[in-house]
Protein backbone atom coordinates (compact mmCIF):
# COMPACT_ATOMS: atom_id res chain seq x y z
CA UNK A 1 0.00 0.00 0.00
CA UNK A 2 1.13 3.54 -0.69
CA UNK A 3 1.57 6.45 1.66
CA UNK A 4 3.22 9.86 1.61
CA UNK A 5 5.67 11.76 3.78
CA UNK A 6 6.81 15.23 2.73
CA UNK A 7 6.94 15.31 -1.05
CA UNK A 8 8.10 11.71 -1.36
CA UNK A 9 5.70 8.85 -2.11
CA UNK A 10 6.28 5.55 -0.40
CA UNK A 11 4.98 2.08 -1.18
CA UNK A 12 5.16 -0.65 1.44
CA UNK A 13 4.43 -4.22 0.45
CA UNK A 14 4.62 -7.59 2.16
CA UNK A 15 5.16 -11.07 0.81
CA UNK A 16 4.03 -13.99 2.96
CA UNK A 17 7.36 -15.82 2.68
CA UNK A 18 9.95 -13.02 2.54
CA UNK A 19 8.90 -10.06 4.65
CA UNK A 20 8.00 -6.36 4.41
CA UNK A 21 9.60 -4.04 1.85
CA UNK A 22 9.51 -0.35 0.96
CA UNK A 23 10.19 1.76 -2.12
CA UNK A 24 9.99 5.52 -2.68
CA UNK A 25 9.39 7.84 -5.63
CA UNK A 26 8.98 11.57 -6.21
CA UNK A 27 5.92 10.91 -8.41
CA UNK A 28 3.29 8.15 -8.27
CA UNK A 29 4.19 7.06 -11.80
CA UNK A 30 7.83 6.62 -10.79
CA UNK A 31 10.60 5.90 -11.26
CA UNK A 32 10.58 3.90 -8.02
CA UNK A 33 13.70 3.13 -6.05
CA UNK A 34 14.91 -0.46 -5.52
CA UNK A 35 13.11 -2.26 -2.71
CA UNK A 36 14.41 -1.74 0.80
CA UNK A 37 13.75 -4.64 3.17
CA UNK A 38 12.15 -3.30 6.33
CA UNK A 39 11.70 -6.67 8.03
CA UNK A 40 12.74 -10.09 6.79
CA UNK A 41 10.03 -12.29 8.27
CA UNK A 42 7.50 -14.86 7.07
CA UNK A 43 3.84 -15.13 8.04
CA UNK A 44 2.73 -11.50 7.66
CA UNK A 45 0.51 -9.86 5.05
CA UNK A 46 -1.81 -6.96 4.18
CA UNK A 47 0.33 -4.16 5.55
CA UNK A 48 -0.60 -0.49 5.18
CA UNK A 49 1.34 2.70 6.05
CA UNK A 50 -0.30 5.75 7.59
CA UNK A 51 1.14 9.20 8.33
CA UNK A 52 -0.59 11.16 11.05
CA UNK A 53 -1.07 14.94 11.04
CA UNK A 54 1.98 15.39 13.30
CA UNK A 55 4.19 13.59 10.76
CA UNK A 56 4.47 10.32 12.70
CA UNK A 57 4.26 7.31 10.44
CA UNK A 58 2.66 3.98 11.36
CA UNK A 59 2.41 0.56 9.81
CA UNK A 60 -0.48 -1.85 10.38
CA UNK A 61 -0.18 -5.52 9.33
CA UNK A 62 -1.68 -8.96 10.00
CA UNK A 63 0.33 -11.85 11.43
CA UNK A 64 -1.65 -14.65 9.81
CA UNK A 65 0.59 -17.31 11.32
CA UNK A 66 -0.46 -16.17 14.81
CA UNK A 67 -4.27 -16.24 14.64
CA UNK A 68 -4.42 -13.18 12.34
CA UNK A 69 -3.41 -10.74 15.05
CA UNK A 70 -3.24 -7.21 13.65
CA UNK A 71 -0.21 -5.25 14.83
CA UNK A 72 0.49 -1.51 14.79
CA UNK A 73 4.09 -0.22 14.63
CA UNK A 74 5.59 3.24 14.53
CA UNK A 75 7.74 4.00 11.49
CA UNK A 76 10.97 5.96 11.40
CA UNK A 77 10.81 9.44 9.86
CA UNK A 78 11.90 8.18 6.44
CA UNK A 79 9.62 5.13 6.68
CA UNK A 80 12.53 2.75 6.23
CA UNK A 81 12.48 1.16 9.70
CA UNK A 82 9.98 -0.20 12.21
CA UNK A 83 10.08 0.74 15.88
CA UNK A 84 9.65 -2.73 17.36
CA UNK A 85 9.31 -1.29 20.87
CA UNK A 86 6.08 0.37 19.73
CA UNK A 87 4.47 -2.93 18.66
CA UNK A 88 0.84 -3.10 19.73
CA UNK A 89 -1.91 -5.58 18.83
CA UNK A 90 -4.99 -3.52 17.95
CA UNK A 91 -7.31 -6.31 16.78
CA UNK A 92 -7.71 -10.05 16.30
CA UNK A 93 -10.61 -12.03 14.85
CA UNK A 94 -11.13 -14.94 12.48
CA UNK A 95 -9.15 -14.23 9.33
CA UNK A 96 -8.70 -10.54 10.14
CA UNK A 97 -6.66 -8.89 7.36
CA UNK A 98 -6.99 -6.31 4.51
CA UNK A 99 -5.81 -3.46 6.76
CA UNK A 100 -6.20 0.25 6.06
CA UNK A 101 -5.83 3.23 8.41
CA UNK A 102 -7.59 6.60 7.99
CA UNK A 103 -8.10 9.72 10.08
CA UNK A 104 -11.44 11.38 9.35
CA UNK A 105 -13.07 14.15 11.44
CA UNK A 106 -10.83 13.44 14.40
CA UNK A 107 -11.43 9.67 14.45
CA UNK A 108 -8.89 6.99 13.60
CA UNK A 109 -10.59 4.39 11.42
CA UNK A 110 -9.08 0.93 11.01
CA UNK A 111 -10.58 -1.00 8.13
CA UNK A 112 -10.17 -4.78 7.95
CA UNK A 113 -12.07 -7.83 6.80
CA UNK A 114 -12.91 -10.99 8.71
CA UNK A 115 -14.80 -14.26 8.32
CA UNK A 116 -18.16 -14.65 10.06
CA UNK A 117 -21.23 -16.82 9.51
CA UNK A 118 -22.07 -14.98 6.25
CA UNK A 119 -18.60 -15.25 4.77
CA UNK A 120 -15.81 -12.70 4.51
CA UNK A 121 -17.19 -9.24 5.31
CA UNK A 122 -15.86 -5.69 5.54
CA UNK A 123 -15.37 -4.35 9.08
CA UNK A 124 -14.34 -1.08 10.67
CA UNK A 125 -13.15 -0.05 14.11
CA UNK A 126 -12.76 3.56 15.24
CA UNK A 127 -11.35 5.51 18.13
CA UNK A 128 -10.14 8.97 19.08
CA UNK A 129 -6.80 7.31 19.87
CA UNK A 130 -4.85 5.35 17.28
CA UNK A 131 -4.25 2.60 19.85
CA UNK A 132 -7.89 2.38 20.91
CA UNK A 133 -10.06 1.38 22.67
CA UNK A 134 -12.18 0.86 19.56
CA UNK A 135 -15.84 0.68 18.63
CA UNK A 136 -16.47 -1.97 15.96
CA UNK A 137 -19.06 -2.16 13.17
CA UNK A 138 -19.76 -4.50 10.24
CA UNK A 139 -19.96 -2.45 7.03
CA UNK A 140 -21.59 -4.86 4.57
CA UNK A 141 -23.52 -8.10 4.30
CA UNK A 142 -22.39 -10.76 1.83
CA UNK A 143 -24.12 -13.50 -0.09
CA UNK A 144 -21.49 -15.99 -1.25
CA UNK A 145 -23.74 -17.36 -3.99
CA UNK A 146 -24.30 -13.94 -5.59
CA UNK A 147 -21.96 -11.12 -4.67
CA UNK A 148 -18.70 -13.11 -4.24
CA UNK A 149 -17.76 -11.36 -1.00
CA UNK A 150 -16.39 -7.90 -1.87
CA UNK A 151 -14.19 -7.15 1.11
CA UNK A 152 -10.65 -5.94 0.40
CA UNK A 153 -10.09 -2.42 -0.82
CA UNK A 154 -10.01 1.23 0.14
CA UNK A 155 -12.28 4.20 0.81
CA UNK A 156 -12.14 6.95 -1.83
CA UNK A 157 -13.58 10.48 -1.71
CA UNK A 158 -13.95 12.34 -4.99
CA UNK A 159 -13.76 16.09 -5.57
CA UNK A 160 -17.52 16.53 -5.16
CA UNK A 161 -17.38 14.97 -1.70
CA UNK A 162 -18.93 11.59 -2.54
CA UNK A 163 -17.47 8.48 -0.96
CA UNK A 164 -16.83 5.13 -2.65
CA UNK A 165 -15.26 1.80 -1.83
CA UNK A 166 -12.90 0.34 -4.45
CA UNK A 167 -12.60 -3.36 -3.81
CA UNK A 168 -12.18 -6.76 -5.34
CA UNK A 169 -14.39 -9.74 -4.67
CA UNK A 170 -12.97 -12.25 -2.22
CA UNK A 171 -14.18 -15.29 -4.10
CA UNK A 172 -14.94 -15.72 -7.75
CA UNK A 173 -15.46 -17.61 -10.92
CA UNK A 174 -13.07 -18.08 -13.82
CA UNK A 175 -12.58 -14.31 -14.18
CA UNK A 176 -10.79 -14.20 -10.82
CA UNK A 177 -11.27 -11.59 -8.14
CA UNK A 178 -13.27 -9.00 -10.07
CA UNK A 179 -12.94 -5.33 -9.14
CA UNK A 180 -16.01 -3.44 -7.88
CA UNK A 181 -16.70 0.22 -7.17
CA UNK A 182 -19.40 0.44 -4.50
CA UNK A 183 -21.11 3.55 -3.08
CA UNK A 184 -20.48 4.51 0.54
CA UNK A 185 -23.08 6.21 2.73
CA UNK A 186 -22.01 7.62 6.10
CA UNK A 187 -24.44 6.74 8.88
CA UNK A 188 -23.74 7.86 12.44
CA UNK A 189 -20.09 8.34 11.58
CA UNK A 190 -19.65 4.93 9.92
CA UNK A 191 -18.91 4.39 6.19
CA UNK A 192 -21.59 1.87 5.17
CA UNK A 193 -20.73 0.00 1.95
CA UNK A 194 -23.49 -0.53 -0.61
CA UNK A 195 -27.21 -0.04 -0.05
CA UNK A 196 -27.93 0.22 3.70
CA UNK A 197 -30.64 -1.92 5.23
CA UNK A 198 -32.70 -1.27 8.36
CA UNK A 199 -29.78 -2.60 10.41
CA UNK A 200 -27.51 0.13 8.91
CA UNK A 201 -25.33 -2.53 7.30
CA UNK A 202 -24.80 -2.32 3.54
CA UNK A 203 -25.95 -4.73 0.84
CA UNK A 204 -24.46 -5.41 -2.59
CA UNK A 205 -25.13 -2.86 -5.33
CA UNK A 206 -24.72 -4.02 -8.93
CA UNK A 207 -25.25 -0.75 -10.81
CA UNK A 208 -25.27 2.98 -10.23
CA UNK A 209 -24.13 6.36 -11.47
CA UNK A 210 -20.60 7.06 -12.64
CA UNK A 211 -18.61 8.88 -9.96
CA UNK A 212 -17.20 11.33 -12.50
CA UNK A 213 -18.91 12.41 -15.72
CA UNK A 214 -17.54 14.03 -18.85
CA UNK A 215 -14.85 11.51 -19.72
CA UNK A 216 -14.90 8.90 -22.49
CA UNK A 217 -14.83 5.19 -21.75
CA UNK A 218 -11.31 3.79 -21.72
CA UNK A 219 -10.80 0.14 -22.53
CA UNK A 220 -7.81 -1.97 -21.51
CA UNK A 221 -5.01 -2.35 -24.03
CA UNK A 222 -5.20 -5.72 -25.74
CA UNK A 223 -4.00 -5.86 -29.34
CA UNK A 224 -0.32 -5.85 -30.21
CA UNK A 225 1.48 -5.93 -33.56
CA UNK A 226 4.88 -5.97 -31.80
CA UNK A 227 6.06 -3.05 -33.90
CA UNK A 228 7.54 -1.24 -30.89
CA UNK A 229 10.83 -0.98 -29.04
CA UNK A 230 9.31 -2.32 -25.81
CA UNK A 231 6.45 -4.57 -24.79
CA UNK A 232 3.09 -2.88 -24.36
CA UNK A 233 1.73 -2.31 -20.87
CA UNK A 234 -0.89 -5.09 -20.97
CA UNK A 235 1.65 -7.91 -21.02
CA UNK A 236 2.89 -9.94 -18.06
CA UNK A 237 5.38 -12.78 -18.06
CA UNK A 238 4.23 -15.85 -16.19
CA UNK A 239 7.72 -16.07 -14.66
CA UNK A 240 10.78 -13.83 -14.62
CA UNK A 241 11.98 -13.98 -18.24
CA UNK A 242 15.52 -14.46 -19.44
CA UNK A 243 16.17 -11.24 -21.31
CA UNK A 244 18.31 -12.89 -23.97
CA UNK A 245 15.49 -15.31 -24.82
CA UNK A 246 13.00 -12.79 -26.23
CA UNK A 247 13.37 -9.85 -28.57
CA UNK A 248 11.46 -7.18 -30.46
CA UNK A 249 14.51 -6.20 -32.50
CA UNK A 250 15.89 -9.46 -33.93
CA UNK A 251 13.09 -9.34 -36.48
CA UNK A 252 11.35 -5.99 -36.69
CA UNK A 253 7.58 -6.14 -36.39
CA UNK A 254 7.66 -9.50 -34.62
CA UNK A 255 8.07 -10.79 -31.09
CA UNK A 256 10.74 -13.49 -31.17
CA UNK A 257 10.48 -16.07 -28.40
CA UNK A 258 13.44 -18.40 -28.00
CA UNK A 259 12.71 -21.80 -26.51
CA UNK A 260 14.59 -23.06 -23.50
CA UNK A 261 14.28 -25.87 -21.01
CA UNK A 262 11.69 -25.30 -18.23
CA UNK A 263 12.94 -24.75 -14.71
CA UNK A 264 12.21 -28.33 -13.58
CA UNK A 265 12.69 -31.26 -15.92
CA UNK A 266 13.00 -34.11 -13.44
CA UNK A 267 9.80 -35.65 -14.78
CA UNK A 268 9.97 -35.40 -18.56
CA UNK A 269 7.17 -37.94 -18.93
CA UNK A 270 4.72 -35.45 -17.46
CA UNK A 271 4.41 -32.31 -19.62
CA UNK A 272 1.94 -30.91 -17.08
CA UNK A 273 4.91 -30.03 -14.90
CA UNK A 274 6.82 -28.56 -17.83
CA UNK A 275 4.29 -25.94 -18.91
CA UNK A 276 4.05 -24.29 -15.49
CA UNK A 277 7.84 -24.10 -15.27
CA UNK A 278 8.33 -22.73 -18.78
CA UNK A 279 9.97 -19.30 -18.76
CA UNK A 280 8.73 -17.86 -22.04
CA UNK A 281 4.98 -17.53 -21.48
CA UNK A 282 3.67 -14.02 -22.15
CA UNK A 283 0.15 -13.40 -20.87
CA UNK A 284 -2.86 -11.11 -20.55
CA UNK A 285 -5.96 -11.40 -18.45
CA UNK A 286 -8.93 -13.08 -20.10
CA UNK A 287 -11.94 -10.74 -20.28
CA UNK A 288 -15.41 -11.77 -19.12
CA UNK A 289 -17.85 -10.34 -21.68
CA UNK A 290 -20.52 -12.01 -23.85
CA UNK A 291 -18.02 -12.32 -26.70
CA UNK A 292 -14.24 -12.70 -26.62
CA UNK A 293 -11.90 -13.71 -29.41
CA UNK A 294 -8.09 -13.89 -29.55
CA UNK A 295 -6.12 -14.57 -32.73
CA UNK A 296 -2.37 -14.89 -33.12
CA UNK A 297 -0.12 -15.56 -36.09
CA UNK A 298 3.08 -17.56 -35.61
CA UNK A 299 6.01 -18.03 -37.95
CA UNK A 300 7.24 -21.48 -36.94
CA UNK A 301 10.08 -21.86 -39.43
CA UNK A 302 12.67 -21.50 -36.65
CA UNK A 303 11.35 -24.32 -34.46
CA UNK A 304 13.64 -27.16 -33.32
CA UNK A 305 13.12 -30.74 -32.17
CA UNK A 306 11.65 -30.93 -28.67
CA UNK A 307 10.02 -27.53 -28.98
CA UNK A 308 6.37 -26.60 -28.42
CA UNK A 309 4.72 -23.25 -29.09
CA UNK A 310 1.19 -21.91 -29.26
CA UNK A 311 -1.76 -20.24 -27.59
CA UNK A 312 -2.79 -21.17 -24.04
CA UNK A 313 -5.45 -20.56 -21.40
CA UNK A 314 -4.30 -21.27 -17.84
CA UNK A 315 -5.01 -20.81 -14.16
CA UNK A 316 -4.84 -23.85 -11.85
CA UNK A 317 -5.31 -25.95 -15.00
CA UNK A 318 -4.39 -25.23 -18.59
CA UNK A 319 -5.49 -25.88 -22.15
CA UNK A 320 -3.44 -25.06 -25.25
CA UNK A 321 -3.36 -25.34 -29.01
CA UNK A 322 -0.05 -25.24 -30.79
CA UNK A 323 2.76 -26.91 -32.65
CA UNK A 324 5.06 -29.68 -31.47
CA UNK A 325 8.22 -30.62 -33.38
CA UNK A 326 9.71 -34.12 -33.20
CA UNK A 327 12.28 -35.65 -35.60
CA UNK A 328 12.04 -32.55 -37.80
CA UNK A 329 8.26 -33.08 -38.19
CA UNK A 330 5.71 -30.57 -36.93
CA UNK A 331 2.22 -31.49 -35.78
CA UNK A 332 -0.78 -29.65 -34.42
CA UNK A 333 -1.27 -30.41 -30.71
CA UNK A 334 -4.24 -29.83 -28.38
CA UNK A 335 -3.32 -30.29 -24.73
CA UNK A 336 -5.20 -30.23 -21.43
CA UNK A 337 -3.08 -30.56 -18.28
CA UNK A 338 -0.55 -32.73 -20.05
CA UNK A 339 -3.02 -34.90 -21.96
CA UNK A 340 -2.29 -34.53 -25.66
CA UNK A 341 -4.46 -34.85 -28.73
CA UNK A 342 -2.31 -34.96 -31.83
CA UNK A 343 -3.59 -33.32 -34.98
CA UNK A 344 -2.46 -33.23 -38.61
CA UNK A 345 1.13 -32.58 -39.68
CA UNK A 346 1.87 -28.92 -40.38
CA UNK A 347 4.13 -28.14 -43.32
CA UNK A 348 3.36 -24.41 -43.52
CA UNK A 349 5.87 -21.99 -42.08
CA UNK A 350 3.02 -19.88 -40.64
CA UNK A 351 -0.06 -20.80 -38.64
CA UNK A 352 -2.95 -18.78 -37.19
CA UNK A 353 -4.42 -19.85 -33.82
CA UNK A 354 -7.66 -18.67 -32.26
CA UNK A 355 -9.67 -18.97 -29.05
CA UNK A 356 -13.30 -17.88 -28.72
CA UNK A 357 -15.23 -17.81 -25.44
CA UNK A 358 -18.29 -16.16 -23.94
CA UNK A 359 -19.56 -15.03 -20.56
CA UNK A 360 -19.64 -18.61 -19.25
CA UNK A 361 -15.93 -19.01 -19.99
CA UNK A 362 -16.18 -21.99 -22.33
CA UNK A 363 -13.32 -21.72 -24.79
CA UNK A 364 -13.09 -23.28 -28.24
CA UNK A 365 -9.76 -23.38 -30.08
CA UNK A 366 -9.32 -23.27 -33.85
CA UNK A 367 -6.46 -23.01 -36.34
CA UNK A 368 -5.96 -21.70 -39.85
CA UNK A 369 -3.31 -22.16 -42.52
CA UNK A 370 -4.26 -19.03 -44.46
CA UNK A 371 -5.66 -16.65 -41.86
CA UNK A 372 -9.13 -16.83 -43.41
CA UNK A 373 -10.63 -20.27 -42.92
CA UNK A 374 -10.48 -21.57 -39.35
CA UNK A 375 -11.03 -25.17 -38.29
CA UNK A 376 -11.98 -26.24 -34.80
CA UNK A 377 -9.50 -28.45 -33.06
CA UNK A 378 -10.07 -30.17 -29.74
CA UNK A 379 -13.14 -30.13 -27.49
CA UNK A 380 -14.30 -27.03 -25.67
CA UNK A 381 -12.62 -26.18 -22.37
CA UNK A 382 -14.07 -24.59 -19.22
CA UNK A 383 -11.85 -21.73 -18.09
CA UNK A 384 -11.14 -21.81 -14.38
CA UNK A 385 -10.12 -19.98 -11.23
CA UNK A 386 -6.86 -20.70 -9.52
CA UNK A 387 -4.72 -19.25 -6.72
CA UNK A 388 -7.12 -16.29 -6.27
CA UNK A 389 -6.53 -15.33 -9.90
CA UNK A 390 -8.62 -15.66 -13.01
CA UNK A 391 -7.83 -17.24 -16.32
CA UNK A 392 -4.87 -15.94 -18.31
CA UNK A 393 -4.44 -16.21 -22.04
CA UNK A 394 -0.94 -16.27 -23.39
CA UNK A 395 1.64 -17.12 -26.02
CA UNK A 396 4.15 -19.77 -25.01
CA UNK A 397 7.13 -21.74 -26.17
CA UNK A 398 9.56 -24.11 -24.50
CA UNK A 399 11.87 -26.98 -25.40
CA UNK A 400 11.97 -29.90 -23.03
CA UNK A 401 15.24 -31.29 -24.43
CA UNK A 402 17.55 -28.46 -25.42
CA UNK A 403 17.93 -24.68 -25.54
CA UNK A 404 17.19 -24.42 -29.21
CA UNK A 405 14.50 -23.12 -31.54
CA UNK A 406 12.32 -20.03 -31.68
CA UNK A 407 8.99 -18.73 -32.96
CA UNK A 408 8.14 -15.29 -34.32
CA UNK A 409 4.79 -13.81 -33.26
CA UNK A 410 3.41 -11.48 -35.92
CA UNK A 411 0.40 -10.16 -33.99
CA UNK A 412 -1.96 -10.72 -31.08
CA UNK A 413 -5.50 -9.53 -31.85
CA UNK A 414 -8.04 -9.47 -29.02
CA UNK A 415 -11.67 -8.64 -29.74
CA UNK A 416 -14.13 -8.33 -26.87
CA UNK A 417 -17.53 -6.67 -26.90
CA UNK A 418 -20.49 -6.33 -24.56
CA UNK A 419 -23.18 -6.71 -27.20
CA UNK A 420 -21.61 -8.96 -29.82
CA UNK A 421 -23.40 -12.32 -30.19
CA UNK A 422 -21.46 -15.39 -29.16
CA UNK A 423 -20.24 -17.49 -32.07
CA UNK A 424 -17.90 -20.42 -32.41
CA UNK A 425 -15.13 -21.04 -34.93
CA UNK A 426 -16.20 -22.85 -38.08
Amino acid sequence: MAGEYGLVRSAIISTPEEGIFMSTAAKPEGPWQPLNKIWGIAGWDDCCPFWDEDGQGYLVASNFENKYKIHLFKLSEDGMRLDFHSDSVIHQSKGSEANKLYKIHGYYYHFYSEVNSEGRVAMMERSRNIYGPFEIKQLNHVDRSKDKEPNQGSLIQNASGDWWFLTHQGSGDWEGRAVCLLPVIWINGWPVIGYPGADTIGNMVWSGKKPIDGHPFIFPQTNDDFNHDSLSVQWEWNYQPRKEKWSLSERRGFLRLHAFIPAKTNNKKNPYNLFYKAGNTLTQRSMRTPYNEVRIKLDISGMADGQRAGLVHFSSSYCSIGIKQESAMRSLIYEVDGRETKGPPITNTSIWLKSVWGYAGISQFAYSLDGKIYNRFGPSFQLGWGFYRGDRIGIFTYNQNQENGYVDVDFFNYDFAANKPMTSPK
